[in-house]
């Protein structure tokens, strides 16, 4: 299961919950294929404990535990199995859920305790003694059978203001059994940043025990709380890949570590693993089926893209001006986004960052900037399609398309039995001919795509790899975009589309914009095409 290539140093605990705490985010549903592809993942990046879910509790988790014996080799990472501690009045050796963390395999297991009086009282129904007795009893066990404990505190907070001795004396009570971290669970997610390092502050001197933190997110604060925690003393982060986890979720464990080693100077992972921060958490994203968060701290691909022209013009000469990191610390790089907002500044570096020297020619930079004004004033946006707006570079030097487009429509039919049939006709000249092509396709989309590949790939066998591989559609205010007709129904409104294609190597995106959704979408698919053949004969 694992091989000590590396090990972090013991000095500072990251601990992954994705598997477990992060599953329970709504719409997640990891296959045990799916839950040996993250544990890879997070222990390439360097994290040193992986909590891998319930065995005993749920099947998925026990096979998960049983195919990981043979299946996971970890060179950072130690496997954590998760669970509760012995039921109220059955004996430790005898409580099943106990034995299933042994028969786990997993070298280090984590006890989930009520730390809360009310809980105690009132959910498990037992004594504040006989809850103590459970927690003695089970890590005392579990050591004696040669494994790690970590103990986490459930609802510590809420129970700190219940009691505020209560916790402490259970923290006290799991480290003289053996345990080594007690880990104090934000569980309702109630906690600000101020509040959580005073109760840390106090609970370390009273109890004397290393302590661990685990935040949700229900106030927007568990990254921060986490932080406040570590600089109160604990040295032991329990985090999820991407913030994932039940309700909004939990302290995100890309930001934590970021945070602590560059912002604190606290070595978290193994040397040169933080530059893989962005890789790691959108190939987690992937598996989980869920779109990366374009403006996540550290790991979006938002979180070092510039704006407004201001911020551009201070970076060509120096990018530390606004930028607060260098990107490259974490795996990101610099981008600047060209906006009605850009200036000559703006469009000279996106210029440079796709390959063109606008240095020595300010009226085409201005151009390029009035063109893109003027497009942006009627509802186009080019922040996301970095090719239509090299398209607009592009036209500078090569006024001429590789095809002109005479017409296209689109048909779609539904009969008596319900089934509709969409079809598509274009019409196109190219290199002197006049071709006429007909698709038929699930949608007029696809239908035209068809359509326009199979009348221009006879002249341009290039375009054959080429692949639609994302369509997306917004439709945008009123007032987008500049309209003669009045129209009070909203069903006029204007439409951006975003088209994404790949050759099997690159991909790139364009843009159309239309009150028209067949007519947006056609320029899109008509820009993709173009980008195509121009950016191959560029190349």
């Amino acid at each position: 299961m694992t091989s000590a290539l590396h090990k972090p140093s013991d000095a500072f605990h990251v601990y992954d919950t994705t598997l477990r705490d992060g599953a329970q985010r709504e719409g997640i549903s990891y296959s045990v294929n799916d839950k040996l592809a993250v544990a890879r993942l997070l222990d390439d990046y360097g994290v040193g404990f992986i909590e891998g879910g319930w065995p005993g509790a749920l099947p998925k988790d026990t096979e998960f535990f049983a195919r990981a014996q043979t299946e996971l080799t970890l060179n950072n990472a130690q496997l954590v199995a998760f669970g509760a501690t012995r039921k109220a009045g059955v004996a430790v050796h005898e409580d099943q859920q106990v034995r299933a963390l042994l028969d786990s395999g997993a070298p280090v297991i984590t006890l989930v305790a009520k730390s809360d009086v009310w809980h105690v009282e009132q959910a498990l129904k037992t004594t504040l003694d006989e809850n103590e007795a459970m927690i003695r009893d089970t890590v005392a066990f579990l050591v004696g059978e040669g494994r790690r404990v970590f103990v986490d505190m459930e609802h510590f907070f809420d129970g700190y203001k219940h009691d505020s001795d209560y916790g402490v004396r259970l923290l006290v009570a799991a480290a003289e059994a053996g345990a080594d971290v007690g880990v104090l669970c934000d569980t309702n997610g109630g906690m600000l940043p101020l509040g959580m390092a005073e109760i840390v502050n106090d609970v370390a001197q009273r109890s004397g025990v290393r302590l661990g933190i685990h935040c949700q997110d229900d106030t927007a604060c568990a990254v921060a709380n986490t932080v406040s925690a570590v600089s109160a003393g604990v040295t032991h982060v329990q985090c999820t890949a991407n913030g994932y986890g039940e309700r909004t979720g939990n302290a995100d464990l890309f930001s934590v570590v970021a945070n602590l080693e560059l912002k604190m100077g606290i070595e978290c992972l193994p040397g040169g693993k933080l530059a893989q921060t962005r890789r790691i958490a959108h190939a987690i994203a992937e598996i989980a089926n869920i779109a990366p968060d374009t403006h996540q701290a550290y790991a979006g691909v938002s979180s070092f893209a510039h704006k407004a022209g201001l911020h551009a013009s201070a970076l060509k000469i120096n990018p530390e001006l606004y930028n607060h990191i260098d990107p490259a610390l974490v795996g990101g790089d610099q981008r600047v986004l060209v906006t009605e907002m850009a200036g000559r500044a703006s469009v000279e570096m996106k210029g440079r960052e796709l390959g063109y020297d606008l240095s020595g020619d300010k009226d085409r930079v201005m151009r390029v900037v009035e063109t893109v004004k003027d497009l942006e004033s009627k509802g186009w946006t080019f922040e996301a399609a970095d090719a239509s707006f090299e398209l607009i570079l592009m036209g500078a030097d090569e006024q001429e398309r590789r095809f002109e487009v005479e017409s296209w429509r689109t048909i779609v039919e539904q009969d008596a039995d319900g089934q509709v049939r969409t079809e598509a006709t274009v019409k196109v000249r190219a290199k002197g001919e006049r071709m006429i092509s007909t698709a038929e396709g699930n949608g007029p989309v696809n239908a035209l795509d068809k359509a326009l590949r199979s009348a221009v790939i006879s002249l341009y066998p290039q375009l054959e790899p080429l692949e639609l591989i994302d369509y997306k559609v917004r439709i945008l205010e009123k007032g987008a975009s500049d309209t003669s007709r009045a129209d009070t129904s909203g069903t006029a409104s204007v439409t951006r589309v975003l088209v994404s294609t790949s050759d099997g190597n690159r991909e790139w995106t364009t843009l159309g914009v239309h009150e028209n959704v067949i007519a947006a979408s056609w320029r899109a698919l008509e820009d993709a095409l173009t980008y195509g053949l121009l950016r191959d004969s560029r190349d």
